[in-house]
């Protein structure tokens, strides 16, 4: 009972309900708050340390970057969200707020996407600038059960390595990028492959392009530490596996070259295997696998996860964001 009424008195005040708001849309920087909200970082923090000393919000420390949203779970979630449920919509300050953050969203997709469209012939040599990308391959290759794959979906295909990769081996695979620069590469290189049953597209991560159930395996290779929110992109392509399909991830370990931020536009610094198995978990799959490949300053690391045999699509609860995918987010 008293961490439901501390809740509630830690939400009481109209910033704080601000906060609470953009929160619930995704994790956020104290920065990028202080850009939306017009206000100062001292205050801005003030409000965000009572509010995570109340349960309502979590704190993730991520270099010398730090993350605050939604708790997600004990009785401050439950308030947080109970609270958050009931802001009116048509608020015309929470509407406000909405739209700053939408267009920092957009500022960032602007960057990344100009970042892409400068490095999408040279996409496979900066890759192989973090890690030897031969044992990747040959990893994938041994994780992922061929024999069972017919239908692949490469989700951020960029230069269609995956799709070419795997087209030996597959019935049909899909690639989709939101960078027209690096989708014209990708077809270039499955042509000069003779891979006439892969294609590549356009398409939104978030949104991909294919029936509930209808995909053998995905595979998300060095994407998500672009995304604003990796865990609706997992959910996702759980979306579009069948029962007994499988989701084959590779993305770095946590690590601290701070500079890829801003040299290579990376939004995250790598992920835990609890990260990613939790965000699998909450998609309806089941990690069967993880495989670390250190190579110098950075580790690869390979997720495999199944879609249990009878087991039901998630409901797809992701919202509208055409216009706020960035990076490699332009990698869907």
């Amino acid at each position: 009972m008293e961490q439901v009424l501390g809740g509630l008195r830690a939400a009481g005040e109209e910033t704080r309900l601000r906060l609470l708001a953009l929160c619930a849309r995704g994790e956020l920087t104290v920065t990028d708050m202080v850009a939306i909200l017009g206000l100062s970082q001292p205050r801005v923090s003030r409000h965000l340390k009572v509010m995570c000393d109340s349960g309502l919000l979590e704190r993730v420390r991520e270099g010398s970057w730090v993350f605050y949203r939604l708790a997600g779970r004990g009785a401050g979630a439950t308030v947080a969200q109970a609270i958050t449920a009931l802001l009116p919509d048509d608020d015309a300050m929470l509407a406000r707020d909405r739209d700053r953050h939408a267009e920092i969203l957009r500022a960032r997709a602007e960057a990344a996407q100009s970042y892409f469209r400068a490095n999408a012939a040279q996409w496979d040599d900066l890759r192989r600038l973090h890690v030897d990308e031969a044992r990747v391959e040959q990893a994938l290759l041994d994780l992922l059960p061929l024999a069972s794959v017919r239908d692949l979906l490469d989700v951020g295909t960029g230069t269609g390595r995956m799709l070419g990769l795997y087209a030996p081996y597959i019935r049909e695979g899909l690639g989709i990028d939101m960078s027209r620069e690096m989708l014209s590469v990708a077809r270039a290189n499955l042509q000069a492959a003779d891979a006439a049953h892969c294609q590549a597209r356009l398409g939104d991560l978030y949104h991909l392009p294919c029936d509930d159930g209808s995909r053998d395996a995905v595979t998300v290779h060095q994407v998500l530490h672009y995304l604003e929110r990796p865990a609706e992109a997992v959910r996702e392509c759980a979306r579009v596996l069948r029962p007994g399909g499988r989701l084959a991830i590779v993305d770095f370990a946590p690590h601290d070259l701070e500079d890829l931020r801003e040299r290579h536009q990376h939004r995250r610094l790598g992920f835990s295997h609890d990260d990613v198995a939790g965000w699998c978990a909450d998609a309806g799959l089941t990690v069967e696998q993880i495989l670390d490949l250190p190579g110098g300053a950075l580790t690869v690391t390979l997720w495999l996860a199944r879609r249990p045999e009878g087991a039901s699509t998630p409901t797809d609860t992701t919202t509208d964001t055409t216009e706020d995918s960035p990076g490699k987010e332009h990698a869907a």
